[in-house]
């Protein structure tokens, strides 16, 4: 029940707890008690809402930035990473493989605070190498979710 569970619940977590009953063969109430000690144990971290930022009046600019770091002897990236994160403008933090070590995202309001970011507080700090910022200029899809499906124009072609 818990993989299938888990793969419901990534896809809509507003989800009602009837209809996840229903879908696993099984009574609310065990519904509730595995997504409460899915949460304790911690595989359920937080509940998102995804949004179109585009067809809002407020103005966002996502980046990602690649980080090159010298890693800690005896905590490899974790001590940088986590100075990363807690900075309240990274949205994420991922360990990667290639040229780079961390994939870093932010989200501002203006390209010229991204770049703010980068200079004042990333690349200061005494691990960080180097980094490569780029701009999403637009999203297709994210978090497994299509963000503008192309509607097909049912209207019927009539010629004389």
């Amino acid at each position: 029940m818990k993989n299938e569970l888990l793969s419901i619940l990534e896809k809509n977590s507003r989800i009602d707890f009837k209809e996840l009953a229903v879908l696993l063969g099984t009574s609310e109430e065990e519904v509730l008690n595995e997504i409460s000690k899915l949460e304790k144990e911690g595989v359920i971290c937080a509940y998102h809402t995804l949004i179109n930022w585009e067809k809002t009046d407020i103005e966002t600019v996502t980046a990602l930035i690649e980080v090159k770091v010298t890693p800690q002897r005896g905590q490899g990236f974790d001590r940088i990473a986590e100075r990363i994160y807690n900075y309240p403008e990274v949205k994420s933090v991922y360990l990667i493989s290639g040229g780079y070590d961390l994939l870093v995202t932010l989200e501002e309001k203006t390209l010229k605070e991204i770049a703010g970011f980068v200079s004042d507080k990333l690349s200061t700090l005494d691990s960080v190498l180097s980094t490569a910022t780029h701009f999403i200029l637009k999203k297709y899809k994210d978090h497994g979710t299509i963000i503008n499906k192309n509607v097909k124009d049912e209207r019927e072609v009539i010629t004389p």
